[in-house]
């Protein structure tokens, strides 16, 4: 029920366009087809800019691939210490860049700052060739705690990463859901902000499997097209993703989606104020929430059937600490949940 957007199906226009993208005859493959084409001129234009722009399956592959066109492997890429790319992806990171290391910002809040961000970067020892060399900043939007950056905030963050000669990577996973929240156009929020390469994702949002790699600087994206093939990303009938792109842009679909998400993770965020055993954790702008339950009633719930995961106890604050009898859990919504999956939820923990 509210385990992962992950679990939520595809739309519908999203599946006519598979449907039709496979009906075709004629289509050249591993990228040169038109629903390819089509797919990466529909990304330039929602983001007004001349973009390199290339399809994978999985958001592990866009991260981990783009990570790799932008250190090399005697580098470091600094991140939040919840981002996904550090503590979600295995040991992706160093697999895909020949061993670059993540570099997290120890600071436990639950968005990064600039100044947290200076203080790492200053603490870094540079010793060169000894140290690491930090590289790149990767910042995800929205976050791994449901939070949303404003513009000033990315903006702020990035020219700090950039005054210590860093480039920027954003982990766009939700970033739909980012932009509903912002309202604003989707230039603001990354190149025009200083991103220099966009990962972003449909398929938490309405797509089967479709993520761009969406490269602002193109000077980064050079031989981008060998790092996926001998990766196993290069896949033969490459109309799967383009065909999606495009139905999922088309008429403003994708925040369609993503805005039906946050508000209905609003809903439920307003229906656990009024519950007793389970509060929020901290206060949220996406389609995530994290709340606290009673243990015993988070066992409950999930016995009763109730999909949620129970999360990492490190992503609480600096001085916020759990009870021995409380659970951190996480709670995401997606396109294709109801007001009636929420009513559920909370009659559930009454009856509890």
């Amino acid at each position: 029920m509210f385990g992962s957007d992950n679990q939520a199906g595809a739309s519908e226009p999203v599946l006519a366009a598979i449907t039709a993208a496979y009906s075709a005859t004629g289509q050249d493959a591993y990228g040169a087809d038109d629903y390819t084409a089509a797919g990466a001129a529909a990304i330039r234009e929602v983001f007004d800019t001349d973009a390199s722009v290339f399809f994978v399956s999985s958001g592990t592959a866009a991260n981990m691939l783009a990570l790799s066109a932008m250190v090399d492997p005697w580098d470091g890429v600094v991140c939040h210490h919840q981002a996904h790319v550090l503590l979600d992806e295995s040991t992706g990171p160093a697999l895909f860049t020949g061993g670059a290391a993540m570099l997290p910002v120890p600071d436990r809040t639950v968005r990064m700052t600039p100044d947290q961000l200076d203080d790492m970067m200053t603490r870094l020892p540079n010793d060169v060739p000894h140290n690491i060399r930090a590289r790149t900043f990767s910042l995800t939007q929205a976050n791994e705690c449901g939070q949303v950056y404003s513009v000033a905030e990315v903006t702020a963050l990035n020219e700090m990463a950039k005054s210590h000669g860093l480039s920027v990577h954003m982990d766009g996973a939700r970033f739909a859901n980012a932009m509903v929240e912002l309202d604003v156009h989707p230039s603001e929020a990354t190149w025009k902000a200083g991103v220099d390469v966009l990962c972003l994702g449909a398929s938490k949002n309405g797509a089967v499997a479709a993520e761009a790699v969406v490269f602002f600087d193109k000077t980064l994206a050079e031989n981008f097209e060998f790092r996926m093939k001998r990766t196993g990303h290069l896949t033969s009938k490459a109309r799967l993703y383009g065909a999606q792109f495009s139905a999922w842009l088309a008429d403003d679909h994708w925040r369609d989606l993503a805005r039906h998400a946050n508000t209905k993770a609003n809903e439920l965020r307003s229906a656990i104020d009024e519950l007793d055993g389970v509060r929020m954790a901290w206060d949220c702008q996406s389609n995530e929430s994290f709340v606290i339950f009673e243990k015993a009633l988070f066992t409950r719930l999930l016995d009763a059937g109730v999909s949620m995961y129970d999360w990492y106890p490190s992503a609480m604050p600096a001085g916020e600490t759990l009870a021995s009898n409380e659970q951190l859990a996480r709670m995401v919504t997606s396109f294709a949940t109801s007001s009636e999956d929420i009513a559920a939820f909370v009659d559930l923990v009454m009856s509890a």
